[in-house]
């Protein structure tokens, strides 16, 4: 159907074509680095993979960083299945996201916001000829898909502020404004008040639209004071399924349903199917190919909201009796996904450190695995011929497109494949040990580089976030950085850690730094007996919950020698109103105004006077998700007890360090705090950007 000749002759007028990749020669050791903190920026990140509805191209994205000029940008490409042979559909410096070929093949969509406007989606005709915008949404498009017919597309839309309200008005009003609009007080009467990256809220929510092609017109088909999000057209193009939140009281709990709505539907959906009633959340729905039912992701256990696994279940799409399809295994699953045939299920399966694509009879029955083994499938497509793209990531490999096509499985694209020839990364060893109590823990183990048995070395016990999160076989540059510069990296699943059960998740509801601190230790006493790490030279760091239970583990014990706690936890009363979990702290801890013993026994500032472990205290200035009043507090408390400590907050930053120079001078204080108290490098080689500020810092 399409000249591909045609095709590249014209797009190469526009986009330079990259190198094509070669196989990568035999690496010696001498021709190789370690890896350095600006490196992270030198890694590409591959994401997105999508699957023509024929199965013979993919389309994926690729994001570039220059940190020199603090920017990213995101671009998208396309190849043939059968082969890497990257073409660039979209240009470079104007990040575009989200493609989604059309029904039929012939063109290729995609999120873009270019010059000053807000995210649109454009339409590229792989025929040839440049992209088009085709919405008009003065507040930007969330995110879209086709119809089956490819007619329409549902976009995701949230309500307009006042501010571009008010420049919509005057635009169509031929109004040219002489003076910067003044942002208005925010005036908040939710439940929820705030939300890291958004702010504070208001009552403005995300409903779902269609969006005629031809005739480009926008009709609103849900409304009302709850966010609709996850649209699934039906295969008639006639209904659209999505999951939303329309308790009484949506900011309270987790009770999305599943909805059903007509597309044409002429009332802003106050007509429509209630699907599911489980008062746990139930979301991501996916239509079988007759349009009889949903399969969707669901949780049971409303008690243990995040904690509790997550299951695969079908229901009919017009209500009624739901099933649940993985109950017996006790695994998260994710994305589902019915083949074209109807008989079968795809979806990602998380079991131990494990991310592997998984399927199951529609009927139910046996659970199969196409993709399994000691890597991490972040997220696949299929298409109607059974081809599958999946993103898969793997302890040396960043992600990755491969392509699983007749039971045989391939890697697609090589995008990072010249990097990864110039540098030494660390082995990752996977180690199964027991905690305190007899329980079984699973870690990964990154030897240093240039590791010799029977050596051991200063070595960091890094925790992951979460808590209901884990350390999966995939790439992971932070031990893999420390690894490079000399260091044992310790990584644990503690009890809390997703992949290994329900109840292994539970185990630390209202209970943390309990268990979940003699699982991490429990690994650090493995790597000792194994002959690896050196007790004397112990360090302990995270971010987030990683950072939350470096807390608690060093109010405990003065085993290590260097901590950073990066966006922890002090005073967990000071983040009542304060954080976005309002809702979470009431389910699992209570009100703390009637719970207060439990409140502050899980505060780490009430045994700050424990703490001996020298501490750098790290977070985003503007972190709503676990404010840096709590690393304020704990810095200010272990200066004022006379203990070693510093502090770092990052301008403008959230909970995820965004900026460039400010995540690369992040790592370099990370290598910087361990090497002067874990290794004993004289603090001279403490690293320091050209433009920090420094205030009262411990020496």
């Amino acid at each position: 159907m399409i000249d591909r000749a045609a095709l590249a002759a014209c797009l190469a007028l526009l986009f330079p074509l990259p190198a094509r990749a070669e196989e990568p020669k035999a690496p010696t050791p001498e021709t190789r680095r370690p890896l350095e903190p600006a490196d992270q920026f030198r890694i590409k990140e591959v994401s997105e993979p999508q699957l023509s509805r024929d199965g013979k191209w993919v389309a994926y994205t690729v994001e570039t960083v220059q940190p020199e000029e603090e920017k990213s940008w995101t671009q998208v490409f396309m190849t043939p299945a059968g082969a890497w042979d990257p073409i660039p559909m979209t240009v470079k410096e104007q990040s575009s996201s989200s493609p989604r070929f059309s029904p039929d093949g012939k063109y290729l969509a995609f999120l873009s916001a270019r010059g000053e406007g807000k995210s649109q989606v454009w339409l590229l005709d792989r025929r040839g000829g440049e992209a088009q915008q085709s919405t008009e949404v003065p507040q930007g498009v969330q995110s879209f898909d086709w119809s089956p017919d490819g007619r329409r597309m549902v976009l995701v839309i949230k309500d307009p502020t006042p501010l571009e309200q008010k420049a919509e008005k005057e635009k169509k009003e031929g109004i040219k404004s002489t003076r910067p609009a003044t942002q208005p007080p925010w005036v908040v009467d939710r439940l929820q008040a705030k939300r890291d990256y958004e702010g504070y809220l208001d009552r403005r929510r995300t409903h779902l639209y269609v969006y005629d092609l031809a005739a480009k017109k926008l009709v609103q088909v849900t409304s009302g004071d709850y966010d609709d999000e996850q649209p699934a057209w039906s295969p008639d193009s006639r209904l659209l399924a999505f999951a939303s939140n329309r308790s009484a009281e949506p900011d309270g709990n987790y009770d999305s349903n599943l909805w059903v709505v007509a597309a044409d539907n002429p009332d802003q959906g106050r007509t429509m199917i209630q699907v599911t009633t489980n008062p746990g959340p139930d979301r991501a729905p996916a239509w079988s190919p007759d349009g009889q039912f949903l399969a969707y992701e669901t949780q049971i256990d409303v008690k243990l909201f995040y904690y509790a696994t997550t299951y695969l279940a079908v229901a009919p799409a017009a209500g009624g009796k739901a099933r649940l399809l993985t109950e017996g295994i006790d695994r998260h699953v994710s994305r589902p996904r019915y083949s074209a045939d109807g008989k079968s299920l795809y979806f990602l399966l998380e079991d131990s450190a494990e991310l592997h694509l998984a399927s199951i009879p529609a009927a139910g029955g046996e659970v199969t695995r196409p993709i399994r083994g000691s890597r991490a499938v972040e997220t696949f497509a299929l298409a109607d011929d059974g081809t599958v793209a999946a993103l898969i990531s793997e302890p040396s490999l960043p992600p990755e497109v491969f392509v699983l096509q007749g039971g045989e499985q391939r890697r697609l694209t090589a995008v990072n494949d010249e990097f990864l020839k110039q540098v030494r990364l660390a082995e990752a060893e996977e180690a199964h040990f027991k905690s305190k109590d007899g329980t079984e823990i699973e870690g990964i183990i990154y030897k240093p580089v240039g590791f010799e048995p029977g050596m051991r070395y200063p070595a960091i016990l890094w925790i992951h976030g979460g808590p209901v999160s884990q350390f999966a076989h995939r790439f992971q540059f932070f031990p893999q950085l420390f690894a490079a510069n000399g260091y044992l990296v310790v990584t644990v699943n503690p009890r809390g850690s997703s992949g290994y059960g329900q109840a292994f998740s539970a185990a630390i509801f209202a209970a943390w730094g309990e268990k979940d601190y003699e699982d991490v230790l429990a690994g650090v006493d493995h790597a000792i007996a194994q002959g690896y790490a050196d007790p004397e030279r112990l360090g302990v760091g995270g971010w987030s919950y990683g950072g939350m239970l470096t807390n608690y583990t060093i109010t405990q014990t003065t085993r290590f020698k260097g901590a950073v706690s990066g966006a922890s936890l002090g005073l967990a009363a000071g983040n009542y109103g304060h954080d976005h979990y309002q809702r979470d702290w009431e389910l699992e801890l209570g009100l703390p105004w009637r719970n207060r013993e439990l409140w502050d026994r899980l505060s780490a500032f009430w045994k700050v006077e424990k703490i001996t472990t020298p501490t750098l205290w790290m977070c985003g200035e503007k972190d709503w998700n676990v404010p840096a009043v709590n690393s304020e507090q704990m810095y200010q408390a272990m200066k004022r007890l006379g203990r070693d400590t510093e502090m770092v907050i990052y301008p403008g930053e959230h909970h995820g360090i965004s900026k460039p120079s400010y995540q690369q001078d992040r790592l370099a204080r990370f290598l910087a705090w361990f090497d002067r108290w874990v290794k004993g490098v004289k603090p001279a080689t403490a690293a320091r950007s050209s433009g920090d500020t420094t205030v009262n810092s411990a020496s």
